[in-house]
């Protein structure tokens, strides 16, 4: 079969100081630390074959992710930008989903040409933190399309266990197709349900909210956000493209920060108010963080999702005196995330359609890549087979 292949160069950073557990699984923990000079190409890759519980499937859609573009562009002394868990050469792609053609013989739950998304987070089950109902943070975790082979290729083998059927968006939507790409959605838009529900609880139907940038996973929140009766939901993005996407998810308002203070916007629509829960998706919380803070309502909450390898200035006297609370947010397992947000995709009420900007065969994946470091786009998606 064929495959977006990522390589790189194993060279530490000066300073860096390698642990024996990296040595030891060629794992890098912080991947902007040690891969250099990545080199992307799609190429050829033996074909998947299925263990006892695993099924292949037949991948029909695969979302190019912001953590593609960190793969693809380096900083000025050639390391790749993504600051987590890696290791290549490897197939990337995570975003995905497909059509089961061959099983193990131990899968039961799974049959020929069932059509699922999957889990990107490959916990193991058996680890403290998973047996204590943490798989997000397991000790023994693979990524797909980080530390083993991915979806941006012909065919994928994964473990059954990781597999969510999306017959229900199929039968809503009376199109397969429309119903694999809606599925490759399924993770980015878990990541954002995990981050808002599951870790910071939520907020209160009425509530107002607030969304800085608007990626994928930023549209996804937006998305929630509305479906789940925010009083109001008002969204920062740098790009006009995006913004517009912002207003077809959902967004009653949408402002660029280079043209407004964010707190000020934010203060004055809500009366003097604040804003009583805030999803930081940008990736940039030296800038974002703040603002947040300065409109931040009594009891209000801030979720970071948006990866940055950065420490962030934050005035603790303002949490404590509003009763505010942060909270950190990796990953997406657990939780029944997967269903419901598959449930809410199959309701009607989350449409991230109209944020799919754009659809690539296997062999232009690079250029997908490459048109995503714009930033103007939605969700462009990969198609391989």
């Amino acid at each position: 079969m064929k495959g977006l292949v990522l390589d790189a160069k194993w060279d530490p950073r000066p300073g860096y100081q390698v642990s024996e557990w990296e040595k030891q699984t060629g794992k890098a923990i912080t991947g902007n630390g040690i891969w250099r000079h990545p080199t992307l190409q799609v190429t050829d890759w033996p074909d998947p074959t299925p263990g006892p519980q695993d099924v292949v499937l037949e991948v029909m859609a695969c979302g190019v992710c912001g953590s593609d573009m960190h793969f693809y562009e380096t900083d000025k002394d050639g390391y790749i930008l993504y600051p987590g868990l890696t290791k290549f050469p490897t197939i990337l792609g995570h975003e995905f989903s497909g059509r089961v053609i061959a099983t193990g013989p131990q899968v039961s739950s799974l049959k020929m040409g069932d059509m699922v998304t999957v889990e990107e987070m490959i916990w193991c089950g058996r680890c403290v933190n998973c047996r204590n109902g943490f798989p997000n943070q397991c000790t023994n975790l693979e990524e797909i399309g980080f530390t083993i082979p991915g979806a941006f290729a012909n065919y994928i083998a994964v473990d059954e266990k990781f597999c969510w059927k999306i017959d229900a968006i199929a039968e809503r939507l009376g199109n397969v197709e429309e119903a694999f790409e809606l599925g490759a959605m399924t993770e980015p838009t878990t990541v954002a349900y995990n981050g808002m529900i599951e870790r910071a609880g939520g907020f209160r139907p009425g509530q107002y909210v607030a969304v800085f940038g608007a990626g994928a996973i930023g549209l996804a929140a937006t998305g929630i956000a509305r479906a789940a009766g925010a009083g109001k939901v008002v969204v920062f993005e740098m790009t006009a493209e995006r913004r517009e996407l912002a207003k077809l998810v959902g967004a009653d308002a949408v402002y660029s920060p280079a043209d407004v203070t964010p707190s000020e916007v934010l203060m004055e629509l809500s009366d003097g108010a604040g804003f009583d829960f805030f999803v930081e998706a940008a990736g940039a919380p030296v800038h974002t963080i703040p603002e947040m803070e300065k409109a931040m309502a009594i009891n209000g909450r801030i979720v970071q999702i948006g990866r940055a390898a950065q420490r962030v200035p934050m005035y603790l006297e303002t949490f404590q005196v509003r009763h505010g609370q942060v909270f950190g947010a990796q990953g997406h397992s657990g939780n029944a995330t997967f269903p419901n947000v598959i449930r809410l995709v199959a309701s009607g009420r989350l449409d991230l359609r109209p944020i799919i900007t754009g659809r690539y065969a296997l062999d232009q994946t690079v250029d997908a890549i490459a048109a995503s470091t714009k930033r103007t786009d939605g969700k462009l998606l990969v198609k391989p087979n």
